[in-house]
Formats: C-alpha cells, structure tokens, sequence
C-alpha cells in the first residue's frame, strides 16, 4: 500500500472537490505538497494546503463534511483512506505566521486552475521559512533539494532578512533563528 500521494493523484482529489464547489475558493500548496506540485519531489506524505481567505476556508471544511471528511487531528481532515489533508487558514501554516497573505502579489504561483478551485504554491522564500521553522532533518534536506532545483534563483540574503523578519514574531525566535543557521551551513557544504 502507497502511503505517499503523488502530483497526478492529487489533482484528481482536488477535481472531486471541486465538483461539489458552486463558488471560487484559494488553495495554496506548502510543505511537501508544494515541492510535489512544483516538480522537486515525486510524492509527499503530508497534503499541506492554506486556504488565505476566512470565507472561503469555512465554505470548503463546509463543503468536504457534507462529502464525508472528518476533522482528524487540528489542522487534518480525512475522508477515511490514508491521506490526511492539513488545511490552514488565513497566513499560517500550523503556528507560523507568514509576513503577508500568500495571496498577495508574488507570494504564490499558480499552479493549475479548475473551475471554482484556484491550487497554487507558496513562493520558495515563505515555503522554505515554514519548513525551516520545524526544523526536522528531512524539511532541511527538502530545503536544500529546494535551492538546488531552482539554480540560483533564490537569494540567500533575501531569505535571510525575510526569514529573520518572520523569526521576530516567533515566540521561539532563537530555536528558528538556530534552523536557519543550520540550512545556510548545509548550502555552502553542499
């Protein structure tokens, strides 16, 4: 039994959702789900997905209980298989608190529109800030294959006052402040 989902099966998901949506709502990808949607990685095992907008992300918890899904932990929502879709709401993504809406110009791209459901994926600075923040090994090695796959595209010293920014209004500033020290080590090792 697969328990990673990958780019195709999670378009197909999202297309049953968006049977039952009668008006637009926002989806922006993060985590594992964006590096999945953009290319970087095969699959995920995690469905990270914000939805930035408070009116739309009670109008779809709404849609998908009336489809069958059940809150499973406190972001997580399941129809009952293997999958577990982890929905923010607003500028989060689980307790950090991105800068700006990812819904603000250059905070996302768009990935694939269906009819009423709009799916992007966080910009790389935001997507990388909220994987550094965890701090496990694995967001720092999704990190790094991050940078490598967008060759150069990402200005470190950006990131950092970005990531630095965001550190500030974390009440574990240092402890995320010591992540990203971490990831710049392991991009000039690599």
């Amino acid at each position: 039994m697969d328990y990673r989902i990958n780019k195709d099966a999670l378009y197909d998901t999202l297309a049953i959702w968006n049977g039952y949506l009668k008006r637009k709502v926002h989806i922006i990808a993060c985590g594992g789900t964006a590096l999945t949607l953009l290319g970087v990685k095969d699959s995920t095992k995690d469905i990270d997905l914000i939805i930035p907008n408070a009116v739309e992300y009670s109008y779809l918890i709404k849609t998908l209980q009336d489809i069958g899904y059940k809150q499973v932990t406190q972001y997580g929502w399941s129809s009952g298989d293997l999958f577990i879709f982890d929905i923010f709401i607003g500028n989060y993504v689980y307790s950090t608190a991105l800068l700006e809406s990812p819904l603000n110009e250059n905070n996302h791209t768009l990935i694939k529109e269906f009819s009423s459901l709009y799916l992007g994926v966080l910009n790389d600075y935001d997507l990388i800030i909220t994987k550094i923040f965890r701090g496990t090994e694995i967001d720092l090695e999704d990190c790094l294959d991050l940078i490598t796959y967008k060759k150069g595209s990402i200005d470190l010293d950006k990131l950092e006052r970005r990531y630095r920014e965001t550190a500030s209004y974390d009440i574990s500033e240092e402890r995320v402040i010591r992540n990203f020290a971490l990831l710049i080590e392991k991009v000039k090792g690599a």
